[in-house]
């Protein structure tokens, strides 16, 4: 039989090796590895540094760049609209600094914008779908009719479409009739507000989304309800263009829908960068291409196609025989 004492013997052994671990743990194995930490340690803050100095050099090249194109904004846009009207459409949320920027963008390249609706929060809850249905039905033309698949802000967006919009440039410009009374319906019902005199008809549309993504589970349905709108106007004039400032490494939002959505692609196009001045000039090139018949997903987004239109061609004069020089 074990006696007691061997009991008390291997107690005491047992503490005392692990007090020899803790002992050398803590002395002969920690210095090795807090070098090594201090190391990794020192190389992450140097490539932080290294890293945090790149991306000021790009951010301050970028602002050069932007600032030297915001100089000339006005003479690389220059005519490119001349003779069209346009009408600027904002979604709820859609940022107000870009207003001035855009008016001024657009006026530079010799087109007269008709005027500005905003559309409410109300207007994209879904709580007031049916109330938008009846506006739109008792607002609509006789002559127009509805696709028998046509959701409430199809009939909205076509109803606001003939009032707002015209394809055939004698009659840019030109009162409406019905106009007065559409636009006046959804004001009066909080669905919208008016500035200017848009019921003079444009021939092209600005929609500005925006200025961050819609959330929650009501997203995809506000989303929907502005690239119909968007859709609705491209059909009822020359074409539309959606513009609002979208971070690259986000592919979500009213531009994100309508990229991904082809039939809209196919007809209207986007500038996913109004907040800088080269974007500013793609707003003009892709309404100018959408009046040419074109349309294009333009700016610096993931889902983008291309940066910019390609540059409309200019013919050059072939010699004729006889001619001088």
């Amino acid at each position: 039989m074990i006696d007691f004492r061997y009991h008390l013997v291997s107690i005491v052994a047992i503490f005392l090796a692990l007090a020899i671990g803790i002992v050398l743990g803590s002395t002969v194995l920690n210095a090795p590895l807090v070098a090594s930490t201090e190391a990794v340690t020192a190389q992450l803050r140097a490539r932080n540094i290294e890293l945090q100095a790149q991306v000021s050099g790009v951010q301050s090249r970028e602002g050069a760049d932007d600032s030297f194109i915001a100089d000339r904004l006005p003479l690389l846009v220059q005519g490119a609209l001349t003779g069209e009207r346009v009408v600027i459409v904002e979604a709820p949320g859609a940022d107000s600094k870009l207003r001035d920027p855009i008016d001024h963008v657009v006026t530079a390249a010799g087109a007269v914008v008709t005027g500005r609706v905003t559309l409410t929060e109300k207007y994209l809850n879904a709580e007031q779908a049916a109330v938008l249905d009846e506006l739109a039905t008792t607002a609509k033309p006789a002559a127009m009719e509805f696709p028998l698949n046509a959701t409430p802000y199809d009939k909205a967006a076509a109803v606001l479409a003939g009032a707002l919009m015209t394809s055939d440039k004698a009659q840019a410009g030109k009162d409406e009739p019905a106009a007065a009374g559409v636009l006046g319906s959804f004001e009066s019902d909080g669905l919208l507000s008016v500035e200017g005199d848009p019921g003079k008809r444009a021939t092209l549309a600005l929609v500005v989304a925006p200025a961050t993504p819609y959330e929650g589970d009501t997203a995809d349905a506000q989303n929907s309800a502005v690239v119909a709108l968007a859709t609705g106007l491209d059909d009822g004039g020359e074409g539309a263009v959606v513009t609002g400032a979208v971070p690259t490494s986000t592919a979500a939002g009213v531009i994100a829908a309508l990229r991904a959505e082809s039939d809209a692609a196919a007809k209207v196009s986007t500038v996913d960068n109004p907040d800088m001045a080269s974007g500013q000039a793609v707003v003009v090139y892709a309404l100018r291409e959408q009046a040419a018949g074109k349309a294009g997903q333009y700016g610096l987004g993931s889902d983008a196609t291309a940066v910019e239109p390609t540059p409309v061609s200019s013919s050059t004069p072939t010699p004729t025989a006889g001619a001088g020089g």
